[in-house]
């Protein structure tokens, strides 16, 4: 396996991190040592822009002086609404720096949910990124008594503002730096008072069965999981990563923010969420995490390209694919892999898979990595057969990240890999309730020590809420959230998610919820590919006049029905689903059905379209 996908060399690569027992101490040890070296990168107006490790630090100097002068106080709490970009990090630093609390809040919230965690968190001041997210913050100012300043990342629009509780960031970091000639050292005497057991973060669940609850993380915590991920994932001191999921999250935070400033890789922004695909062919990471519907995505884009192919690049495709099918068939079985096999192997890389790699913009990456949700193994499988290895990792906001990882050398689909050296995970034989112990796990929820104490067992172990098992290599797989587990009317235990996965392999399905709790039979409420489904009805001379008659165009509906059912035939009768719903309304992350992420909210969408799953029973 390792001449096929270096699985070797990433087993073997153990990066050197740099020192620090914080986040202020492990970004300023990394600014004076590596000063010149390129830090982070983005994209603004169509040109790349550079920042190395020096300019990073002088930066967010001048924020923190800036929040000093403002009054602000260590295990003060400062939150941002802001999608992800360079200012982002910079705030979050500085915050760090001044000896602050960071919460995250994601830029897709609207002006209630904005009020609740600022109010719970105790923010003093408000980081926005431009004019649509102030609007959200003074809509609820005047109920949030401890806010004392908004501070505007982009004022593009706001030049004639004049509100004494409204400042630019342009502004503050003039201020801070005045505020630094006048106190050269206070920015290095708050960063080195800051203790490893104080609160670094907060990082709110998503509050889909009851409010939202901040998980609170310690910079000990944080720097500790950090080490740990050399072990559990691949390590690397150089290259380029992408961070483009909401930093609010906590994978995003220590994948895409943390990870690389501990080892000095360099941090490439996108444009704005819409630009992803093509960002990442500019980009070009050579390490790659992204949640399964970024996956599905990419997939789905190449069978389209396909259809638009000529014959010969089709069949090249057909046939490449074929043999890396092959090969990931014998190194997963653990069967050595033939030199012919080999050599095919490489061809077919030359003729079609190098370049379907180019058109997705991971030919240069040595791994990707997938997390956050459930993935359909065949997917996975799919990008081994192109020539690079797709890792799983596991983790929840309360483990601070990854608790385990499929290694490289030995992957198993289906599973989430061994327990990380950095933690323990166990299997509770009452429930098969996958538990967590170790000193990643969160110091538990803010304001909620009644929701704390219900989330640890009796022995000190953190009840996850996954349900799973554990073979014989202590290879853990996850079957389904506890909640989710459907038991139909005649007593059959269904785990949704396999089912969901499964479908949402389609390139014309981009979510669904199967439906059967207490039900003689499955259902399923779907949310199409609206690209994939449009391009599809144009081929085939459909006619639509908008998303909601697309759904409904019968040639559609048959395109839906011939995707279940080749799921159906993977599935026993009982588990296999008999109708199906097209959600008729394009959501996007600013729907309550959707969750930042864009994964469909099971319960509320049964809720909310009770009448449409009670149609499919009658």
């Amino acid at each position: 396996m390792s001449n096929l996908w270096d699985a070797a060399t990433l087993a073997d690569r153990h990066a050197e991190g740099i020192a620090g027992e914080t986040l202020p101490q492990m970004f300023w040890n990394g600014v004076r040592e590596r000063a010149g070296r390129t830090c982070m990168r983005q994209k603004e107006l169509g040109i790349w822009r550079s920042w190395s490790w020096t300019q990073v630090g002088d930066v967010v100097a001048e924020i923190a002086g800036g929040l000093m002068a403002l009054g602000f106080q260590p295990r003060d709490t400062a939150s941002i609404l802001c999608n992800t970009r360079a200012e982002w990090v910079w705030a979050d630093l500085a915050i760090h720096s001044c000896g602050g609390i960071v919460n995250g809040i994601y830029p897709t919230d609207a002006a209630v949910q904005v009020h609740y965690l600022c109010s719970d968190s105790g923010t003093g001041i408000l980081f926005v990124e431009d004019e649509e997210q102030l609007d959200k913050a003074l809509e609820v100012r005047g109920e949030l008594p401890l806010l004392r300043k908004v501070v505007v990342m982009d004022m593009k629009g706001l030049r004639e503002l004049r509100d004494p509780g409204v400042i630019g960031l342009e502004e503050l970091r003039a201020l801070g730096r005045e505020y630094n000639r006048a106190h050269p050292d206070d920015v290095a005497r708050r960063s080195a008072a800051t203790q490893p057991g104080e609160l670094a973060l907060l990082v709110y669940t998503s509050g889909t069965t009851g409010r939202p609850k901040g998980a609170m993380h310690s910079h000990a915590g944080l720097l500790y999981e950090l080490r740990a991920y050399a072990k559990v994932i691949p390590a690397e001191s150089e290259g380029d990563r992408m961070c483009f999921l909401p930093l609010c999250h906590i994978a995003e935070r220590m994948g895409g923010e943390y990870l690389p400033l501990y080892y000095g890789i360099t941090i490439n922004f996108v444009e704005n969420p819409e630009t992803v695909p093509e960002n990442v062919r500019e980009i070009q990471p050579t390490v790659l995490f992204a949640v399964p519907r970024v996956w599905e995505k990419f997939y789905s884009g190449v069978m389209i390209a396909l259809k638009e192919a000529t014959f010969l690049q089709q069949a090249s495709y057909q046939w490449g694919i074929a043999v890396g099918m092959q090969v990931v068939d014998k190194v997963l079985a653990g069967q050595p892999v033939p030199a012919s096999l080999r050599l095919r192997f490489r061809l077919a890389r030359l003729l079609a898979l190098d370049n379907v790699r180019k058109l997705m913009g991971i030919h240069r990456a040595r791994y990707l990595l997938t997390g956050a949700a459930p993935i359909a193994p065949d997917l996975i499988k799919w990008y081994l057969a192109l020539g690079v290895p797709m890792l799983e990792a596991w983790g929840m906001t309360e483990t601070c990240g990854a608790s385990s990882c499929v290694p490289a050398q030995r992957i198993k689909l289906g599973s989430i890999g061994p327990a990380g050296p950095h933690n323990e995970m166990r299997i509770d034989p009452a429930t098969g309730e996958i538990q967590v112990k170790g000193p990643n796990i969160f110091m538990g929820y803010l304001n909620q020590p009644e929701k704390t104490a219900e989330s640890f067992t009796g022995d000190g172990w953190f009840r996850t809420g996954d349900v799973g098992a554990v073979d014989a290599d202590g290879y853990f797989r996850i079957t389904d959230r506890m909640k989710d587990i459907i038991i139909t009317a005649g007593g059959k235990n269904i785990t949704p998610s396999e089912f969901e996965n499964e479908l949402k392999f389609s390139p014309y399905i981009t979510d669904a919820v199967v439906i059967g709790d207490k039900r003689p039979f499955l259902t399923v409420i779907v949310m199409i590919d609206q690209e994939n489904v449009e391009k599809y009805a144009q081929d085939h001379d459909v006619p639509f006049s908008s998303y909601a008659s697309l759904t409904r165009a019968p040639q559609v509906q048959e395109l839906i029905q011939s995707e279940l059912d080749r799921v159906n035939r993977k599935f026993a009768r009982v588990e296999q689903v008999k109708k199906f719903y097209l959600l008729d309304t394009q959501l996007t992350a600013e729907d309550e059905e959707l969750t930042p992420t864009m994964k469909l909210k099971r319960q509320l969408v049964q809720t909310k379209y009770a009448p449409q799953i009670e149609a499919m029973y009658h």
